[in-house]
């Protein structure tokens, strides 16, 4: 794109890749919610640096003459506002390193990437700009007024904590989720460690950042880590930070996770899949209360209250020889167990609502409602990624459908041949009276007639040999949603 044709309503995107390919690739995934512009070499991207404002760069990391990390480095010191993302075919521990210390990167991306990966990561990459150069404004604006500078932040913690206190997490009256937020409020007044429980997708975060806005440290850091994605190579330092030159490519000091949350709260994140090497490390830091950051000859004292999330179990972990059982016991002075979405299903329905209306915002999508019959689709479901997946599912379903309405045939055909028990038709129940038993059924076999004719009502009637007002009201009766 030209520099002169820019659309200046929306955000500015620069390419750099030596592949024209890649180049219109990432074009084609970015450019109906940014301006991009491209570029094939480091010289041609500082040229158009000089003459046009740019929001974020994606840049290549092999490229003929410069790599990208060295590129993005005079990029850092020229131009420290932009956002910077490196792009990668290979996994080298020495570029992400190199990368993170010399360049500043805001992400690191290997390819090949997905669309929705990359697209999300630039939305975040501009919203985390925004945050900042807002911050920046603030802190400006208010050196000059202590006690205004004491109220704006105190109004700030309150809506925040609001924002993502336990009434903030969707569920349905009577939901397990009730008495599982119950136990979690009351142990966060407490600064003990607690162990967090659950399969992937179902809301531990934001469980864990409840707790931190209900529990006395409210006004320290919430901060996050990974430990699953993360290589172990590099785990030690993202946490405990490291000193200049304690490596290949630590050229500046690095604060680690432990230090910026100080005061705060650290959410440590599949702490079930680190090495035995590193939970050592992990115990003796939970222990003397202070890390000694890598390449460091002094500890830095830290007071971080910890919690920790697993989908693995970890006591059987421990009896495996897979996990410390001192650490298991040092983490897990409390544990709160998140059930799964199938275990809750009357909160697969204002959960969908919620999200829908989450995702309709992100997407610039005008929204849409869930009928009936959809809602019995996704009820009829086992959700194995849980809220994760469904939130996925209705993106999917909000890019295909430009209704007001989103029909159940939108979604995947994986959601809508799916069932708790697999899809198959149940064995009639052993117990309660034959209407009873009929009717469990008769809610199966139609179910599966509508799932195969992905819930077409009149197709689903011809094949059954009922008039769809009949359909209809068997679908009220037996619970499977009709409109």
């Amino acid at each position: 794109m030209n520099p002169h044709d820019t659309d200046d309503s929306l955000p500015t995107v620069l390419v750099v890749d030596d592949e024209v390919r890649s180049q219109d690739a990432i074009r084609r995934t970015l450019d109906e919610d940014f301006t991009v512009f491209t570029a094939s070499s480091a010289d041609e991207a500082l040229g158009l640096l000089e003459r046009q404002p740019v929001s974020v760069i994606l840049c290549d990391q092999r490229m003929p003459g410069v790599t990208g990390v060295v590129f993005l480095k005079e990029v850092r010191e020229r131009w420290p506002n932009v956002v910077r993302i490196l792009i990668s075919g290979y996994t080298d521990s020495q570029d992400i390193i190199a990368g993170i210390n010399e360049a500043g990167i805001y992400q690191y991306i290997l390819k090949p990437w997905s669309p929705d990966h990359l697209l999300d990561s630039v939305r975040n990459a501009i919203e985390a700009q925004a945050l900042q150069a807002q911050t920046s404004r603030l802190d400006l604006e208010l050196r000059t007024s202590t006690r205004v500078l004491r109220q704006r932040t105190a109004g700030q913690v309150a809506r925040v904590r609001q924002h993502f206190g336990f009434d903030s997490i969707v569920r349905a009256p009577g939901s397990p989720l009730d008495a599982v937020c119950a136990m979690a409020q009351r142990v966060a007044r407490f600064d003990i460690p607690v162990l967090v429980l659950g399969e992937s997708g179902t809301g531990k975060e934001l469980l864990a950042r409840a707790m931190h806005y209900a529990s006395p440290r409210h006004a320290g850091p919430f901060v996050v880590e990974n430990c699953a994605a993360v290589p172990d190579s590099l785990l030690e330092s993202e946490l405990f930070g490291h000193k200049r030159g304690a490596f290949t490519g630590a050229y500046d000091d690095h604060q680690g996770l432990f230090q910026r949350g100080n005061g705060g709260t650290v959410f440590l994140d599949e702490i079930g899949e680190t090495s035995a090497a590193f939970q050592v490390k992990l115990l003796r830091v939970l222990q003397e209360r202070e890390v000694r950051p890598v390449g460091g000859t002094r500890p830095v004292p830290v007071d971080v209250r910890v919690v920790a999330a697993t989908h693995r179990d970890l006591e059987q972990r421990v009896a495996d020889g897979l996990f410390r059982e001192d650490l298991y016991y040092r983490l897990a002075a409390v544990t709160v167990t998140v059930p799964p979405l199938r275990e809750r299903v009357a909160d697969i329905g204002p959960v969908a609502r919620q999200l829908l209306n989450d995702v309709a915002a992100e997407l610039g999508h005008p929204g849409a409602g869930l009928p009936d019959d959809t809602l019995a689709a996704l009820l009829a479901y086992a959700w194995p990624g849980n809220i994760r997946e469904l939130r996925n599912e209705l993106a999917r379903a909000l890019a295909l459908h430009d209704g007001s309405q989103l029909p159940a045939a939108v979604f995947s055909s994986r959601v809508l041949q799916g069932r708790a028990g697999g899809g198959q038709v149940p064995a009639v129940p052993l117990t309660g009276t034959l209407a009873e038993r009929l009717d469990v059924v008769e809610a199966a076999l139609l179910r599966e007639t509508l799932v195969r004719h992905r819930w077409n009502k009149t197709r689903t009637a011809q094949e059954l040999g009922l008039s769809r007002v009949g359909l209809r009201a068997k679908m009220q009766r037996l619970g499977l949603g009709a409109t």
